[in-house]
């Protein structure tokens, strides 16, 4: 209070950060509703062509390679953004950096990996082709940089158009292509390459544009380690966290028959649709955190993180619902067979909504206690292998069939995931000395009556219950949350221009 000047100007600056994290978010829901546009037909594609056992061996090979990409990446899908904000280079030079080691590490890997495939195949390849996946590892990996670039800048079109149209669109088109194709066998991995590639070039253009090329910029060892150094308690915590959602389907991959992985597969495809929701603010909210570490706005910080995980957690509550009710449709569309991973697919759409938290707690984390975290987060791995081989040796014990495997695999990822964001809550809020809890009674109120009308929808032929149902659902659970848990403040999410003076002016100061 001592110093009235920087209280005035902050709830316009703080205005202004929560204008950039709601347009990022309107963005990124009509990016979602464009990846459930694409995700559809590959699943129905790769599900009804290629069968449930060619998709649990395609599954389980993507568990190493999008890991060891992401590891590859170091890091700069979040680092990249406090490395710009503190940086007084060029800020194409700092991006190259990044680029250059990961292109040297990623290629390692893919070396690597295609002299030992078996860590890729623990059920066996369905072509020999296959073996091509490992030259997706830098592809991914240099994606992540370039987007994460953009994301600095507050393009997220650029992500949108490379993540939720180019890549779905091309793995489905190209998955049917080479279906029909002499290489039929390795269709499933031919497509995946295609899409990496797709969504490389899609990256990289606008990125040229933005930043052009760098200039008086060599290859420097020493900086290079330096990065690594930094970088590398970054890139396990991002590894850790993807691998949590990953980590089922390489379990299952040794306990249970690929057709059984291949089900899993597809209901975490569905449910991983949400979860895009809260994913895809990290890259606003990374810069927006920095600068106001930078300012030492620990309120602020405290602020934008329960408003944006209470904006993630009602949205993905509601799509939970909307997919989840009417699960069994949903998981028929694919294929009667894979009917039996309903009950993995509403345990997956649970653990998403439980993770909210941990996700957007992180977000801040990963500035202010990196090491806490990362332990934190390797903690919660753990657990979740603990608790997953747990749930294998119980279903085989007990003599159940192969779904129950499924269904324990995503019961243990709820519970570690729910662990997680209790836990980077409480050091969060500890650490910025306010709460971060983004919890609201509101969820319940809108809940029940959208589960009411769900039991309804299900009572209906399936593709009522899908054409109806699903809507149904998500206009009554919407209703609901609008007029019970949503305040001005919340409600900016949905303003196209809350960049206005106007907007601005009604807008409460925090």
């Amino acid at each position: 209070m001592s110093d009235p000047a920087p209280q005035a100007g902050a709830p316009s600056s703080e205005q202004g950060d929560i204008a950039a994290l709601a347009k990022g978010g309107r963005t990124n829901f009509f990016g979602f509703l464009l990846r459930l546009a694409a995700r559809l037909p590959f699943l129905f594609i790769a599900g009804r062509l290629y069968g449930a056992e060619a998709l649990g061996r395609f599954a389980s090979a993507l568990v190493v390679i999008e890991l060891l990409a992401l590891v590859c990446s170091m890091g700069e899908k979040r680092g990249l953004a406090q490395r710009l904000t503190e940086g007084e280079e060029l800020p194409a030079n700092l991006v190259f950096d990044g680029l250059l080691l990961a292109l040297i590490l990623s290629c390692i890997a893919g070396v690597v990996l295609w002299f030992v495939p078996g860590p890729m195949f623990p059920n066996g390849m369905n072509g020999p082709l296959d073996k091509l996946l490992v030259i997706a590892i830098p592809g991914y990996a240099l994606t992540e940089i370039l987007l994460a670039a953009q994301a600095y800048r507050y393009d997220i079109a650029t992500t949108v158009r490379a993540r939720a149209v180019i890549e779905p669109w091309t793995i489905s088109i190209m998955a049917g292509v080479f279906f029909y194709s002499r290489w039929s066998d390795s269709g499933l991995a031919l497509a995946y390459i295609a899409s990496i590639f797709a969504g490389l070039v899609a990256a990289a253009w606008p990125f040229l544009r933005t930043y052009g090329l760098p200039k008086e910029w060599r290859p420097d060892l020493l900086r290079m380690y330096r990065l690594t150094s930094r970088a590398l308690p970054l890139a396990v915590a991002d590894a850790i966290e993807w691998g949590t959602r990953r980590l089922d389907i390489f379990i299952l991959g040794f306990f249970a028959a690929p057709a059984a992985v291949g089900v899993y597969y597809v209901a975490q495809q569905v449910a991983s649709l949400p979860q895009k929701l809260k994913t895809s603010f990290e890259p606003i909210l990374g810069p927006v955190i920095t600068r106001n570490l930078k300012e030492k706005n620990f309120d602020a910080i405290a602020r934008q993180v329960r408003q944006v995980g209470f904006w993630i957690i009602a949205a993905q509550a509601g799509i939970a619902l909307a997919l989840g009710v009417p699960g069994e449709g949903v998981m028929g569309l694919v294929g009667p067979n894979f009917v039996g991973g309903t009950g993995a697919l509403a345990f997956l759409l649970m653990a998403e909504v439980a993770a909210a938290t941990a996700v957007v707690s992180e977000a801040a984390l990963v500035y202010v206690a990196r090491k806490r975290n990362l332990a934190i987060s390797i903690g919660t791995i753990a657990l979740q292998a603990a608790l997953t081989i747990g749930a294998m040796m119980l279903v085989e014990r007990l003599g159940y069939s192969e779904a129950f495997k499924a269904a324990g695999a995503a019961v243990a990822l709820m519970l570690a995931l729910g662990t997680a964001s209790l836990v980077k809550a409480w050091l969060l809020s500890r650490i910025l000395k306010a709460p971060v809890n983004n919890w609201r009674w509101a969820l319940v109120w809108a809940t029940a009556p959208a589960v009411a009308v769900g039991f309804i929808a299900t009572q209906l032929p399936e593709w009522m219950e899908l054409v109806f149902g699903i809507p149904a659902i998500l206009a009554t659970y919407g209703w609901v949350i609008w007029h019970r848990g949503f305040g001005p403040e919340d409600r900016v999410l949905f303003r196209r221009n809350i960049g206005g003076t106007k907007t601005q002016d009604k807008m409460p100061g925090s």
